[in-house]
């Protein structure tokens, strides 16, 4: 059986599903498309290029008509796990009979979960969707059956993000503006907060927020005049320290009711855009409720084509588990070949480019399919030493973002727990670990934290082989990793754009699939 799923609005994807394996997740944002992208004709014909034959069902995702999660629901709409949240029919794919499903939003973050994660099927779940609407705990029985327990909270993310809306003076007041990047910068200013009790002024103002409905289009900024965050600053040290405790106070709601209600011991699958928390998700890991945590590469919007696609698979043939590699997206395109007079080429060697790394180098890693989801995971990499502040900075530069962002570390599994605390596998970058030496200035953020992807060489065999290169001259199996794409858009997959950005940006080399290419001295 060969499923073809879409999801509609922001993080629009393409995936498709043959028989249990997945063959690709494309998404609308990739090759240099603006962030959030909705889905596209030139994706759909990307797709369409990728299969050898017609799909027998189509899966849609559950969606809205508009943007905003209360607006008219399209296909099987955007709430609900029970009666009415799956719908099947028939229909007509270019001719060819084939069946239409679709099931809600809720749904699909529940599944990207349950298909992807390790020996789900045949065993008891708990299951948290946290994302800008949804805030819910479910149980997954053994056969995939999925079970409501509790609304938390309406409006999770939404609401997280909100704090920094309300300090940022640049955020315009009025009700339905949102955006989508606030959540990861208030993560990151977080960890600059001080150790001080909750001020009545916060409290206030946290209050406030958590017990609205619909914060985005119920609110307008400036029916908070009263706060003292409004248009604080988002570096100002007030909003920090009211950014760590709001995202306590968040935590906390769903915490409290998973260590009271919650007592089977069973694993937890955490979906949605707050799975990208990676605060949160250490939390739960290291809470002690939980047989183990698992938390999909693509846990927000980008994976729910797939999770759709995988409750049709479970919906048609009884199982929902699926064979899947997390570079699942398109080959690298190598539409131009470097410039000879501008460029020296030569096939690549981990060696050679370790060195050129601990030489204080930053360079451009393009290999294979790129990765699912936001997070870059070693193929669509800017990559450096880990070793002094001054990366951080240029880094940052670089990338066009703002100095209070952290850069990520990249390890070789097997090494990990040298330098990092809990790092024994985190493949997908979506736990925050402690760092254990003053010596990766680069990586650790001002809290001494990091948040680590763990490499094997069976996950990514070329990125394992440069960190062992790198341990060989330098003594440490870690680099600088932070994602390859101009500020405001997908991960680049072309070589044109690739070197179009280094050149803007100041890159010092490249590695395009099996070539590693240099600026030639003048």
């Amino acid at each position: 059986m060969l499923i073809l799923g879409f999801k509609e609005g922001h993080d629009g994807g393409v995936v498709a599903i043959e028989d249990g394996k997945l063959l690709f997740a494309l998404e609308a944002e990739k090759d240099s498309f603006p962030r959030y992208d909705r889905l596209t004709a030139e994706v759909i014909t990307r797709a369409a290029g990728m299969l050898d034959r017609q799909p027998d069902v189509i899966s849609l995702s559950g969606w809205v008509k508009g943007k905003h999660s209360v607006e008219p629901k399209l296909r099987a709409g955007y709430f609900g796990v029970g009666e009415g949240s799956v719908t099947d029919e028939a229909g007509k794919w270019f001719g060819k009979d084939v069946r239409i499903f679709s099931s809600t939003h809720e749904r699909s973050h529940i599944m990207t979960a349950y298909g992807m994660a390790p020996a789900a099927h045949g065993k008891a779940h708990y299951s948290l969707v946290w994302e800008g609407s949804i805030g819910d705990f479910y149980r997954i029985d053994e056969s995939g059956e999925v079970t409501h327990l509790k609304h938390v909270m309406t409006d999770p993310g939404n609401k997280y993000a909100y704090l920094f809306s309300l300090a940022d003076p640049n955020h315009p007041a009025g009700k339905g503006f949102f955006n989508y990047s606030h959540a990861g910068k208030q993560m990151a200013l977080t960890a600059f907060a001080e150790d001080t009790p909750m001020t009545k002024a916060e409290q206030e103002t946290i209050d406030f927020i958590l017990k609205q409905d619909g914060i985005v289009l119920g609110v307008s900024k400036d029916e908070m005049t009263w706060s003292h965050l409004y248009n604080a600053g988002v570096e100002s040290q007030e909003y920090r320290n009211a950014a760590a405790k709001h995202s306590n106070a968040i935590f906390d709601r769903f915490y409290s009711y998973a260590a009271k209600h919650m007592t089977e011991g069973l694993p937890l699958q955490i979906s949605g855009g707050c799975a990208l928390n990676c605060n949160w998700n250490a939390q739960f890991r290291q809470s002690g409720l939980f047989e183990s945590v698992f938390v999909p590469p693509c846990p927000n919007d980008s994976g729910a084509a797939l999770g759709t696609a995988i409750d049709a698979q479970r919906f048609y043939t009884g199982q929902a588990t699926i064979d899947w590699d997390v570079y699942a997206g398109e080959e690298f395109l190598e539409d131009i070949q470097p410039d000879p007079a501008k460029y020296e080429t030569r096939p690549l060697v981990a060696s050679e480019v370790a060195r050129f790394l601990e030489q204080g180098n930053i360079i451009g890693w393009a290999r294979g399919r790129y990765e699912m989801g936001p997070r870059a995971l070693g193929n669509r990499s800017i990559l450096a030493a880990p070793f002094t502040e001054e990366t951080t900075v240029r880094l940052n530069a670089i990338k066009g973002r703002e100095g209070y962002r952290p850069i990520a570390p990249i390890a070789l599994e097997s090494d990990a727990d040298k330098w990092f605390v809990g790092s024994v596998h985190d493949p997908y970058m979506l736990f925050f670990n402690r760092v254990t030496t003053e010596e990766l200035k680069a990586v650790t953020h001002f809290d001494g934290s990091a948040r680590t992807q763990t490499v094997t060489h069976e996950r990514n065999p070329g990125i394992a082989t440069l960190l062992e290169a790198f341990r060989d001259i330098t003594g440490f199996s870690v680099l600088c990793n932070t994602s390859l794409n101009f500020n405001g858009r997908g991960f680049i997959n072309a070589t044109s754009d690739l070197l179009q950005y280094g050149e803007e940006h100041g890159l010092d080399g490249y590695v395009i699939n099996d070539t590693f290419v240099t600026r030639r001295k003048s």
